[in-house]
């Protein structure tokens, strides 16, 4: 009798959350915000993969496709996107919606968060995931590169989770400050300064940045490392003879040496080797989560 009783009153909450999901969920598909989004990420993906083709490896090519999503410049679109449905000129439409329908305060908070999280996955994958898959596939004249599909993946999901976090903070920000505009002004002058100051410490749990510069380590790991995981001197110096060796007989042969890939200092910093996903992952979903609590419970006391 209990469980016949509980799916009837989950389903009748569902049914507002549902509706107003994909209310805006085709609000912001057709938003010109998102559709200029949309065509700036790929102009921009196609600028950097064209201009670096031969020159980067693999694991920094796709490295610096994700810079962009994680610290400039579409953090102002995620954060926009996140500020937009709790404040400005959106307080009479809540009211209406809120105090004359049958939709409590959380079921519009978490249905328009979950629509912009949506959007913001699905803008940043449809680009990013055929990128990826040109630069890893095609044959480039550069060297062969060690990305992994388990690098790839965990990756975008780290990338994509910072995001989340960034429409979680624009919520928690429109709802206690109440305008976009100022809103938007207070995170860039948080955030970013706060983001450089952890970079310095290599803190890729909390920086972007920091993380920016990690990826192009996690892109070359695989599901299980070995338990040596940073390559030993023995190592590094048979590299090295193997590179000498290859280039004499290149030179004897008259073949021409194998090209050189550009490795920029900010995305091989080799400072990352202790990387950790779980570790990443908790210091950006546990704040995203508070930040949606506590910007519901501002938004329940806040008079409509």
């Amino acid at each position: 009798m209990d469980s016949s009783a509980d799916g009837p009153k989950l389903g009748t909450w569902a049914m507002p959350y549902v509706a107003i999901l994909r209310h805006d969920l085709g609000t912001l598909w057709a938003s010109w915000l998102v559709r200029l989004w949309l065509a700036g990420t790929v102009v921009l993906t196609f600028a950097l993969v064209a201009s670096n083709w031969a020159t980067f490896r693999d694991g920094t090519l796709v490295a610096s496709l994700l810079f962009p999503y994680l610290v400039f410049p579409w953090f102002f679109v995620v954060v926009v996107l996140g500020i937009s449905p709790v404040s400005g000129s959106r307080s009479g439409e809540l009211a209406d919606a809120i105090l004359s329908r049958p939709v409590s305060r959380w079921q519009y908070l978490l249905a328009t968060w979950s629509a912009r999280v949506a959007v913001v996955w699905g803008v940043y994958l449809v680009v990013i995931i055929p990128a990826i898959a040109l630069v890893v596939l095609a044959r480039r004249p550069v060297p062969t590169d060690t990305v992994t599909v388990y690098g790839i993946v965990s990756s975008l999901f780290l990338v994509g989770l910072v995001q989340t976090f960034l429409v979680s903070l624009g919520f928690l920000m429109g709802t206690l400050l109440q305008r976009p505009l100022l809103a938007v002004v207070v995170l860039v002058f948080l955030w970013y300064p706060i983001g450089l100051i952890l970079s310095v410490f290599s803190l890729e749990e909390f920086s972007p940045v920091s993380l920016s510069q990690a990826i192009s380590t996690q892109l070359r790991r695989a599901w299980r490392q070995a338990a040596d995981s940073e390559p030993s001197t023995d190592r590094q110096e048979m590299q090295t003879f193997t590179k000498q060796v290859d280039h004499f007989f290149n030179v004897l042969s008259g073949a021409k040496s194998e090209p050189k890939a550009a490795t920029p200092e900010f995305f091989e910093a080799g400072e990352f080797e202790d990387f950790s996903v779980v570790r990443v992952a908790s210091g950006y979903a546990l704040p995203s989560v508070v930040a949606v609590v506590f910007a519901g419970l501002c938004f329940c006391w806040r008079d409509l």
